[in-house]
């Protein structure tokens, strides 16, 4: 179980949730449900449907898009975030590398907290917006 302190601060690296007051991912923190995996659990299965996002507490998971591994994440990531804002399939396939704690976040208690606190939905879009810019410049210079 990993502390509520250490909690706020992965959620802190997570980059959608970068300009986000201590205030506001207390909030996040009290949406997420904490949870436990093994080591070789499916967490999201490339093309279906999502709800949900994990943040990665303690352990590693790993990412495989179109059945190629593309990276392995640790504390302070973040699975799933598109999930967050649509109900679109997801990008890619990720399993628990090692025994994992991870933060559930769902759909319906993220948009709870929006509700909750709107001046949070301006700094999650200017957070998106950067990622899209960054996105750009790596595709087209």
């Amino acid at each position: 179980m990993v502390s509520k302190k250490a909690s706020l601060e992965h959620l802190r690296k997570v980059s959608l949730f970068a300009s986000c007051s201590t205030k506001d991912l207390q909030k996040i923190a009290k949406a997420g449900d904490e949870i436990t995996m093994a080591a070789g659990t499916l967490i999201v299965d490339q093309g279906q449907t999502g709800r949900e996002a994990f943040v990665v507490l303690d352990g590693t998971v790993t990412v495989r898009r179109n059945g190629k591994k593309v990276a392995s994440l640790g504390p302070g990531t973040v699975v799933g975030e598109l999930s967050l804002l649509d109900h679109g399939p997801r990008t890619a396939t990720v399993t628990c590398e090692t025994d994992c704690s991870l933060m559930l976040i769902t759909q319906r208690h993220f948009s709870a907290v929006i509700d909750e606190v709107p001046s949070l939905a301006h700094k999650l879009l200017a957070s998106l917006a950067g990622r899209i810019r960054d996105l750009d410049r790596q595709y087209y210079g």
